[in-house]
This record gives structure tokens, sequence and C-alpha cells, in this order.
């Protein structure tokens, strides 16, 4: 048995149904769940004697939120971050210009990136994450990835991604990038018998992830959803990106994304999509009728140029709603806090530009929003909403703690720490933990050598470029 005390927090933010905020209060956890949740006038001396617990965290300067989950990422893309040929492009031909790279992948690329995605992850105070990896050249399996994570010590939902269409079809990937559908169908059932950990708190998920409706066969969407309704997994893909994702909807297949969606049996509260950014009115209410979710990406729909979600829209429609970093080259970055930021203050300018300048515009998304998003919408949005996403007794102790003395809190916690997160400058979590391990201690990785691991990520990145000149 193992146990934790995170004595006397300045603020504690539960994100549980009342939105319950305590201030100078502590927290206990015990083999990897909340125990108990102190009331800020109840002694707990007794838990500070020697030997009580087998570690305190001195909280005094830290604000504590549940641990931020991330719904949607391409983790290897750590390798093709800022590559100078893509910078300036829209989804389709940034896809063009960087599937000639990924070409070059091997296991141990992925499995380095993976790594390097990850810490960057949990020092944003991510501890849950989903990757979608759909690219497996040179003997890349999903594999790599999972055994990455147990590396890290992240809670990981990996998603068996694929790409069936080739140019030669009609598809936008090269074709000695996709797979045959029989061999997707049965590496991904092998990966899930394999994985899949549909227990209590499990750091293992995995879910089906056919790549997108120009990648992959109408065929090979349905049978994925078979395959993962017969394993009752999850299904994600994604959906309705950008004006370009839609017209190729609409010429190959005479119907708009949700229609898509809706016609292959990719609709329900085991299915999310990410982006979703394009879906027309019909779509929003398909959505919120069948409680399909939808991974928000805000900084790589910008990046991209994609367009706006209409946030607000949706979650007032009833649309189950998360946040993803997206890939790391369409992001740049993988801040989770940051990304919330992003959410909050494009759906705020995005309702204003909707509006012709209406007043209502900051009023659209506050920073508490926000933080709810990356936190019980993410656990939502991968099924997880009954274990992870707020602090409540019972829940796994996945926590994130950021200090409210630092130079970008300046001025702003003695107000309001837990507003001060969404509104300040993005900082970096001080202590990360994951089923109630500690995996980021005082800023810095505590699971692998950080230095090493970069280093080698920098030679793997420029090998990668370089073999594909």
């Amino acid at each position: 048995m193992t146990t934790l005390l995170i004595h006397r927090a300045r603020c504690i933010a539960l994100l549980d149904d009342a939105n319950t905020e305590l201030h100078h209060t502590s927290l206990l956890i015990r083999d990897g769940r909340i125990d108990r949740i102190f009331k800020s006038d109840e002694p707990v001396d007794a838990w500070l004697a020697p030997g009580a617990v087998d570690e305190v965290i001195d909280a005094r300067h830290h604000v504590v939120v549940p641990g931020l989950i991330n719904t949607h990422h391409h983790m290897y893309q750590s390798l093709t971050r800022a590559v100078p040929q893509v910078q300036n492009a829209e989804l389709f031909s940034w896809l063009q210009g960087l599937y000639p790279i990924w070409a070059g992948l091997t296991p141990e690329m992925v499995k380095v990136s993976t790594q390097v995605a990850m810490a960057e992850l949990l020092l944003s105070g991510c501890t849950t994450s989903s990757d979608h990896l759909y690219i497996y050249p040179n003997g890349v399996r999903l594999d790599d990835s999972i055994e990455a994570a147990h590396t890290m010590g992240m809670r990981f939902t990996a998603t068996r991604g694929s790409m069936s269409v080739g140019q030669s079809q009609g598809g936008l990937p090269p074709d000695r990038v996709v797979e045959e559908e029989p061999f997707i169908l049965k590496e991904t059932q092998r990966l899930i018998e394999t994985w899949h950990d549909a227990s209590f708190g499990a750091m293992t998920h995995v879910a089906v992830a056919p790549c997108s409706p120009f990648s992959v066969s109408q065929d090979l969407m349905r049978s994925s959803a078979e395959l993962a309704r017969a394993y009752k997994v999850r299904l994600h893909t994604h959906l309705a990106e950008n004006d370009h994702d839609i017209a190729y909807t609409r010429e190959k297949f005479n119907c708009t994304p949700a229609e898509y969606a809706q016609d292959l049996g990719w609709v329900g509260d085991d299915v999310w999509h990410a982006h979703g950014v394009k879906l027309d009115e019909a779509g929003t209410y398909l959505f919120a009728k069948t409680r399909t979710g939808i991974a928000h990406c805000p900084c790589s729909n910008m990046r991209l140029a994609s367009g706006i979600l209409p946030l607000r829209k949706m979650l007032d429609a009833g649309v189950p709603v998360g946040l993803g970093v997206d890939g790391c080259a369409s992001n740049d970055g993988a801040h989770l806090l940051n990304e919330a930021r992003q959410a909050m203050l494009l759906a705020r300018v995005g309702r204003a530009l909707e509006s012709f300048g209406c007043d209502h515009g900051p009023a659209e998304m506050t920073p508490r929003d926000a933080l709810r998003l990356a936190t019980r919408g993410g656990a939502q949005v991968l099924g997880r909403a009954h274990e992870l996403g707020q602090l409540s007794p019972g829940y796994c102790a996945d926590i994130a703690m950021f200090r409210t003395d630092t130079l970008s809190m300046a001025g702003a916690a003695v107000h309001d720490p837990v507003g001060a997160l969404l509104l300040c400058a993005s900082g970096q979590a001080d202590y990360t933990l994951v089923n109630g391990r500690v995996v980021v201690r005082q800023g810095q990785i505590a699971t692998v050598d950080m230095r090493p691991l970069i280093e080698r990520h920098n030679q793997l990145a420029l090998q990668l470029a370089l073999a594909s000149r």
C-alpha cells in the first residue's frame, strides 16, 4: 500500500459536479486513487507524523487540478516539427509534403518520438493521452508506442490507425505507405487482445482508428466499426477538418461528413472524431443526439488555417468535446494547458467574428469552462468519465500541480489562481502524478533521463529528414 499527502494546497479545483474549489486544504492518495479530500479547517497533523504516509508534498504555493486529458495526437510527428517546406501549407499539401518523410520511420524513431511527446505533455500537466499512429513502414508497430508509454508512466489510449487507399485509387497518401485491409483488421485485433485493459484505472486502452475519408475505404470503415464493437473498444478518426476535406467527401461519396459517418456506423457514444471544424448544423445535431465526441484541436486548426470550431454552439447542443494538441508537426508543440487557453481565446474571437462584433464574445468561454474541457471533457470523450477528469474520492489519482509564486503568475494568483492558469502565460507543471505516481517532480521528468533522450531524438529527426532527400 502506497500513500501520498498533498498538504495545504493554495487551491484545489475539484472539477466535480458542483465546481468545488477548496483553499488551504489537503488531499490524501492511497494505492493510486484519491482516498480523502480534507476540509479547509480539518486537522491533518496525524498524517504528518513520521511513517504516517510514504510522501508529503508541500503544496502551499500550488494550485492543484485534475490531470489534463489529451484526446488527439500524432506523437511520431515530433520528429518533423518546423520542417521548412510545409511551414506555410494547408492540410492536404502539408500531408503530401510530409508523407515521403514519414515513410522512413523506424521502430526506434516511433518509440523515441513517443517518449519525447509524452514528456512534453506530462510537463504541461497532462496525465492521459490518446495517440493516432496510422503509418507503419519498416517494421513499425503500435506496440512501439505502447511500450514507450509504459516507460514514461503516462496513461495511454493507443489508437491503431490505418491507411488503405493510396493515390492510385484516388486517395491522398502515396501507395507505398498504405496497407492491405485484411492485414489492418487482423493486426488491430491482435493489438486489442494483447494490450487493451478494460479494468478500472487501466493504464492502457486500445481503440480502432482508420485515418480519414481520403485515405481509407468505406468497407474498412464498416469493418473497423464492427471489430471495435465486437471487442467493446472505442472508435476514432479524422472528420470535417477543412474545406478540402469537405469537398473530397462530397465528390467521392456524394454526402456530407456527418452523413458519411452515420452511413458507416461511425456515430455513437463509443466514437470520437478529430477536428469537426466544418460540421454543418445537421451534423452538429446528429453528434449531439448520438453523443458522438469531438477532439477539438485549436492550435493545429489555426496553424493549418483549417477554420474555427463553433465550440460554444456544440457544447450548448450537447456534443461531447475534449481537447487535443494534434500532431507535433501541425501544432509544433504539445502543451495541453496552452491548448486549453487557446480554445478559450479562439472561442471568444470566433463568436465575435460570427456576430460581427457582438459584445458577448468574452462570455462564450470562461477560464473554468476551458479547464473543464481539458479534464472532464476529455474523460468523457475517451469513455473514462467514471474514473478520470475530476478530483473525487475513488477516482484515479491523476493530478497536476502548478506553482502560484512564479513570474507568469505574479499579480494574478493573488486574485484567482484557477483563472490565472488559463489567462496567464501557460507554465509548466511543478508536479504531475499519474495513478498516484510522481512522474514530474519539481518541474523535471522523473521517469527517464531527458538529456540523452532529446539528443537521440534530434539525431533521429535529422536522419529521417536526410533519408527522404
